[in-house]
């Protein structure tokens, strides 16, 4: 089932030229689409869990949460909130997005260079690999990673964190910074604002920002706590085609749906 049923999301006409093999980022495009979040079912979250990295994998809800001291990887139950397993990691760590392919699960770490690889199916230890970028948002479009450093630029990884493509993400022309956590959905980039309630869906082959999700007011005001951040956290089940968001220390997680504004 697709998360776009029903919703008709125009197709882009771009002109790209293509030199030495690579994407030009000079495209012409149509406009971008303006979308809100709206509610659609609510879910208990854990207030404690500072969420760097949210998804699904084969309908299990699995979670990354950061800060020192307090990183950990969860696979979680999602209509309760319990967190059925856990990995706690050393306080020198702190935790960014995290994602499975090919019966791995990558984490991303903020500012020490390492990323972890687990085995997906016992959460047990594999590998630690050196990373020379900030760790910031992850996900994977089955075949590659996708990796955020809180730049405009997306890097497309292989399973060994070797770069083998970069995209710049420009929103009418122009760079997004800041972009943070990641989500495939139905062969678009969705993409947390960091401080902001904005999302952008972005085309993997151009980098142009198809529609941006306005999430203000997603949280409740009587929800929020000295401890409530910012929001992050996308998660796309494939097999309900149902969409999920949160933020850091939320204690809701919220499925939603997009209407037009």
């Amino acid at each position: 089932m697709s998360f776009f049923s029903g919703i008709r999301i125009a197709v882009l006409p771009v002109m790209c030229g293509i030199v030495a093999g690579m994407f030009m980022s000079a495209c012409v495009s149509a406009k971008v689409r303006e979308y809100r979040a709206e509610v659609v079912g609510e879910y208990p979250h854990d207030p404690a869990a500072y969420t760097q990295g949210l998804f699904f994998n084969d309908g299990q809800l699995y979670e990354s949460t950061g800060t020192y001291g307090r990183s950990s990887f969860r696979k979680v139950d999602l209509t309760t909130g319990k967190v059925l397993e856990k990995i706690d990691f050393s306080k020198k760590y702190f935790i960014e997005g995290s994602a499975m392919m090919g019966g791995n699960l990558y984490l991303l770490t903020w500012t020490s260079k390492v990323a972890f690889i687990y085995d997906a199916a016992t959460l047990e230890y594999v590998s630690t690999y050196s990373y020379p970028r900030q760790g910031w948002g992850l996900t994977t479009d089955g075949t590659r990673l996708i990796a955020s450093d809180g730049s405009s630029t997306l890097y497309f990884m292989d399973g060994a964190f070797s770069v083998t493509r970069r995209l710049t993400v420009r929103l009418n022309g122009r760079p997004m910074r800041l972009l943070n956590e990641l989500e495939y959905v139905d062969g678009k980039i969705w993409a947390n604002v960091y401080t902001a309630d904005l999302i952008l869906i972005i085309d993997p082959a151009t980098g142009n920002v198809e529609a941006t999700v306005d999430a203000s007011g997603l949280l409740p005001a009587g929800l929020r706590t000295e401890d409530t951040d910012v929001l992050n956290g996308i998660a796309y089940d494939e097999k309900t085609g149902k969409i999920y968001l949160t933020g850091k220390n939320w204690p809701r997680l919220y499925e939603i749906r997009l209407t037009e504004k």
